[in-house]
């Protein structure tokens, strides 16, 4: 694609990335095939081509954001599947992101969206207020349908619908900040402490935890991280999320030059495609640069991670089918495709692959609640392909998957590491009471 972006545009770090990205878009259209929102909406401006158009003419002409451009940027999950479709290999999710932070910047939205986006973006990446906003959307469920009846106030109905019906018990191993291998130790790595998902299912980590320790790994939660920043990141809202990615990286570095890591492992896939990015986010900053591009080389899918080495031997012989959603940011964002499928297998289950696994469920961080109606209507195709599997499971590795999906099925949705927690001698999965575990 031929650009016309002067000298001092292009000055900009940022502005030069966009550029490089831009001219390495051939026009093909592949990317259309396979993003979910030209798939169900059928407008080119909704496509990966079409937003290239749109933000190559706002970028280049150094215009701010107009309405057309919000809305049909919004409406991109980042679900990345046109950058496993691209032969030219367009970086979209660096062009996209960039937009983001440009409208972020320039465009005035209505009251009630700022005021919902503030509210997510100062809510979510914290547990504290997270979990007092899950308390009182506990009491506000029963109104949610009349909430969301309200044009403006939809996200909001949406937030209150995905809210759990009960609130999660505080993790065992809260507040713990090292966890010893059991027997000779084999690695040493540091664990995502993060946000969300520690409040919505803590068992998630818990699994992991014990799972790695029982194969010698060696698990510590620097003092000093948390959020990864994805949240705010795709939100536009780059301070924020630069300021999470920082805090981290200076948390991780801290036990890199310590003790040392073999891998820092993260088991909400979201966190982790933006964690491999760090490097990227940073690149300009001087006092972080390479700090971040070290971090993110260490950076691990825990599904990676425990694919290099040898799972410990099945206890469990339950014979169970398990559907396999691959979440976006796993597949597309990281690459990562077989080694989840794999360690299941070895664990015993049959694995089950719904068709149109390369689609989002609609779930994409906060895209579930600021873009519901097309939320939903992904979450059904997705939930109907899954159904037509017949499995008695369906895991996952990203929480935003997992309660997208359950909210659409009465089939148990758990992470891929407490089901290979289990099969190894861990506690059964919540949820699965009603699955036989006989050994």
């Amino acid at each position: 694609m031929q650009t016309n972006f002067s000298l001092a545009q292009l000055a900009d770090p940022q502005t030069a990335c966009s550029e490089q990205i831009l001219r390495s878009c051939v026009h093909c259209g592949f990317c259309t095939a396979t993003c979910p929102t030209y798939v169900l909406l059928g407008d080119e401006l909704d496509s990966p081509r079409g937003r290239i158009y749109l933000i190559k003419d706002m970028l280049e002409n150094d215009r701010p954001a107009t309405v057309e451009v919000a809305r049909h940027v919004d409406r991109c999950l980042s679900c990345l599947s046109c950058m496993s479709t691209c032969p030219s290999g367009v970086h979209y999710m660096h062009l996209v992101d960039h937009a983001r932070d440009h409208i972020e910047k320039t465009y005035r939205r209505p009251l009630l969206d700022r005021l919902t986006r503030a509210l997510l973006a100062r809510v979510l990446p914290s547990r504290r207020l997270f979990r007092l906003s899950l308390a009182g959307a506990m009491l506000a469920r029963p109104f949610a349908g009349l909430i969301g009846a309200v044009p403006g106030l939809r996200p909001i109905g949406a937030m209150l619908k995905l809210a759990p019906a009960r609130p999660a018990t505080r993790s065992a191993t809260e507040g713990e900040r090292r966890f010893e291998a059991i027997g000779p130790r084999r690695a040493r790595v540091a664990l995502l402490d993060g946000c969300a998902q520690p409040v919505l299912r803590p068992e998630i980590d818990e699994a992991a935890i014990r799972l790695m320790t029982r194969m010698g790994v060696e698990i510590v939660r620097p003092v000093g991280g948390g959020c990864c920043g994805s949240l705010t990141h795709h939100m536009g809202k780059e301070d924020l999320a630069l300021a999470n990615a920082r805090a981290n990286v200076d948390a991780w570095s801290r036990e890199i030059e310590g003790e040392g890591l073999d891998a820092i492992i993260v088991t909400t896939s979201g966190c982790g495609t933006t964690i491999k990015d760090y490097g990227h986010m940073l690149r300009t900053d001087p006092a972080y640069a390479d700090k971040a591009a070290r971090v993110s080389a260490l950076a691990k899918d825990v599904s990676e991670f425990l694919t290099d080495r040898d799972l410990p031997v099945p206890v469990i012989d339950a014979g169970l089918r398990v559907a396999y959603h691959s979440a976006c940011s796993l597949q597309h964002g990281q690459k990562v495709r077989t080694a989840p499928k794999t360690l299941l297998a070895k664990a015993g289950f049959t694995v089950l692959e719904p068709a149109e696994g390369h689609l989002c469920c609609g779930s994409a961080g906060t895209y579930n609640i600021l873009q519901p109606e097309i939320a939903e209507r992904l979450r059904t195709r997705k939930v109907a392909n899954i159904e037509r599997t017949r499995p008695d499971i369906i895991a996952a590795g990203n929480i935003g998957c997992m309660t997208q999906i359950g909210g659409g099925t009465p089939i148990p949705v758990v992470h891929t590491v407490e089901l290979l927690d289990w099969a190894t001698g861990g506690p059964k999965p919540l949820g699965l009471d009603a699955i036989p575990s006989a050994a």
